[in-house]
């Protein structure tokens, strides 16, 4: 059975650290990483997950209306583009380009009231999902747990080393 259909296990070794954001787990993995410890050795599990719902604001036809307003004049610019590109004179590209634009943003808004309107009584916000846990931990196979040790202090002593300064030669 090859690697990519290997069904998943949890990974299993020796704890470097627990972490409550994720962030900070992976600050430690790059200190790892940059120290020379192998990357494909290190594994961040999170435990205790939580799916978290982060509103973003109120769907209404105002916000439908200009979203679709928006994307339909990207899609008018490239077909104005398009047909305005083998006309000779600038007036005409000019011309071209407006009335891309202008019933793009017409059709686009359109569509996206329609659509909206149509599925009015599913949601009326707009929001963003994120699985997150309640703790994170930084584990290495078992063995390998005093060499992630010395490339943590490997980047500790380097970062808190001051560089020597050179001094000023004295005059005799």
């Amino acid at each position: 059975m090859s690697q990519k259909n290997a069904p998943s296990t949890l990974p299993e070794g020796e704890v470097v650290g627990q972490f409550k954001n994720y962030l900070e787990a992976v600050k430690v993995v790059e200190k790892l990483v940059q120290n020379g410890f192998p990357a494909r050795l290190i594994s961040i599990i999170g435990s205790d997950l939580k799916t978290v719902e982060t509103l973003k604001g109120k769907l209404g036809y105002g916000r439908v209306a200009l979203s679709g307003a928006v994307t339909g004049s990207w899609i008018g610019l490239f077909f104005g583009l398009l047909f305005g590109a083998t006309s000779t004179t600038e007036q005409v590209v000019v011309t071209n380009l407006s009335a891309g634009i202008v019933i793009g943003a017409g059709v686009g808004m359109l569509l996206n009231v329609i659509r909206f309107s149509m599925t009015r009584n599913k949601r009326s916000f707009i929001s963003a999902q994120a699985v997150v846990a309640k703790k994170y931990d930084v584990i290495v196979p078992a063995g390998q747990l005093a060499d992630a040790k010395k490339a943590m202090k490997a980047g500790t002593s380097s970062a808190t080393k001051k560089p020597a300064t050179k001094k000023p030669a004295s005059k005799s």
